[in-house]
């Protein structure tokens, strides 16, 4: 079957009118030929004017041919053909390495298996699953692989499956948590079915920790498929190696390395390696710095990180200062809402540890974006009427992003500590991020000190939240009895280079005829 990538280029046919009116006016003169009077010279080259006649008709026709295959390549002509059924890619997440979790649909796997369909895991290189693996996984002997974290990057895993198998069906199993899904939403192959396995229950672990001079505050996060929430508890302060049972976790050690607290996950299998949490021994220290024009901004932003602080395992100790602060203070985050430049001196502070948080200066643009975040997906949306006209610094990454995908706040990491640049201000006149509710909850998430979001935290690691089925392509046709019904995969081959093959050929013939045409006396006498 024929198709076009790009239909709107046979536009271009239009220029057939063109090598027609040539032919039309471009006439050949006649040769002169002397005869007996010039009045019968007028009287035929009126006859001539009014009889506009088509000339060389083989040449106007080669002519055409050759505008119409350029104009069809340039319109992508594809021929699509389906591809023989019974050969694809069976993607499975290194998560469901575990035969309780791919019960539900061992049967179709199998079926698909059968016909001839190839395992692999969906994990860097997309390595194939081995009939051992297979056996392993179903008798519910956990694989030993499937604990990485890094391998679950599902967009650019399907992509590179797309990439690497074109034309093949690929039937993708994977979790249906949100965790594993972060990043650019890629164009998904036509060719794919993507199943997901729901989470079997909630789950719970230690987010963060401080320790005062008799107790530890613990921030406990727990995740399901609609939410993830936090809460504080207060233990009392164990010796160091002694061991901290809290309900809902497993044991946690209270160990000291380096002279820094921190709390590890007794696991039960000790050959597994737990990500210890750092426990912090001081009150978080924040600094905004206002002068007199951002009075209103430092209000509204004093009272969301006091809301966020409910949230923080140590206390917040924050500063307002209408004066330029001294960095010999050493804060943990210093929030500048001045239009004047940082000085070199915090600038320098940042690769040590400093959080450092900048505002957009200057009058800024009009803007009518929304900001997107999964904080604000229940509130009503954050809309930005003003934004700076800084670039983003080379290297930042998009903290917080608006619904076109230009970043809201931007983060640079440096050293240990990072740069936030927020392209608009906390005013109502730039936008309604200072009124929004889920202001609280955004500070939250970047003042939570361990760990840093990304496919390494433990937010990541525990977020149980559902994605949206509307992200996936749709559902898998149910299975008759134990055979799978194969999705529908269709091989594509391009035909631009032999239409422009066929191109040069037919201007090769056209000139050869023009060349002959030219070469060939004419003689035109008008008829008497």
């Amino acid at each position: 079957m024929l198709t076009l990538a790009n239909p709107s280029a046979l536009l271009a046919l239009l220029g057939l009118l063109v090598p027609l009116a040539i032919h039309l006016w471009n006439r050949r003169p006649g040769r002169e030929v002397a005869v007996g009077s010039l009045r019968w010279l007028a009287a035929g080259a009126n006859r001539r004017l009014r009889n506009l006649r088509l000339e060389q008709v083989g040449l106007l026709l080669l002519r055409a041919a050759l505008l119409a295959a350029l104009a069809v390549a340039l319109a992508g002509p594809q021929w699509r053909q389906p591809q023989p059924a019974g050969r694809g890619q069976v993607l499975v997440s290194r998560e469901l390495a575990d035969g309780s979790s791919l019960a539900a649909v061992r049967p179709a796997l199998d079926s698909l298996r059968r016909r001839g369909y190839q395992l692999r895991w969906l994990a860097a290189g997309l390595p194939a699953i081995t009939p051992a693996e297979w056996q392993a996984d179903s008798l519910g002997r956990k694989n030993a692989k499937g604990n990485s974290l890094t391998d679950n990057r599902y967009w650019a895993r399907i992509q590179q499956a797309a990439d690497a198998y074109p034309g093949q069906p690929l039937y993708a199993v994977t979790p249906a948590s949100l965790r594993a899904l972060g990043g650019a939403h890629p164009a998904l192959p036509a060719s794919l079915t993507w199943q997901t396995i729901p989470a079997r229950a909630a789950t719970t672990w230690l987010q963060a920790a401080a320790a005062s001079a008799d107790s530890l505050r613990l921030l406990l996060g727990q995740s399901n498929e609609k939410q993830t929430t936090y809460r504080v508890v207060r233990v009392a302060r164990p010796q160091p190696g002694t061991t901290l049972a809290v309900a809902g976790l497993p044991p946690l050690r209270y160990e000291t390395t380096a002279g820094q607290p921190q709390l590890r996950p007794v696991a039960a299998d000790s050959a597994q390696v737990s990500l210890a949490v750092p426990v912090r021994t001081g009150a978080l220290r924040v600094v905004v710095f206002a002068p007199a024009g951002a009075a209103e901004e430092a209000r509204y932003l004093r009272a969301a990180l006091r809301a966020a602080a409910v949230g923080l395992p140590a206390p917040l100790a924050l500063t307002i200062s209408t004066t330029e602060p001294d960095p010999a203070g050493a804060p943990d985050w210093l929030f500048w809402l001045g239009d004047s430049p940082v000085p070199a001196a915090w600038r320098a502070r940042v690769p040590r540890g400093l959080h450092l948080w900048q505002e957009a200066a200057g009058a800024g643009l009009p803007d009518t974006a929304t900001l997107a975040t999964a904080e604000t997906a229940a509130d009503a949306p954050i809309v930005l009427t003003r934004r700076g006209r800084l670039a983003l610094p080379a290297g930042s990454y998009p903290r917080w992003a608006d619904g076109r995908g230009q970043a809201v706040l931007a983060e640079t990491r440096q050293g240990q500590g990072a740069s936030y640049l927020l392209a608009t201000r906390l005013q109502p006149t730039w936008s309604t991020l200072s009124a929004s509710p889920a202001l609280p909850a955004l500070l939250l998430d970047l003042l939570a000190t361990n760990p840093q979001l990304g496919t390494d935290s433990l937010l990541t690691a525990y977020d149980q939240r559902r994605l949206d089925p509307a992200q996936l392509p749709t559902r898998p046709v149910r299975l008759a009895g134990s055979r799978a019904a194969a999705p529908t995969a269709y091989r594509f081959t391009d035909l631009r280079p032999w239409l422009v093959l066929l191109a040069a050929l037919l201007l090769g013939l056209e000139r050869w005829l023009a060349q002959r045409r030219a070469a060939s006396p004419l003689l035109a006498i008008p008829s008497l």
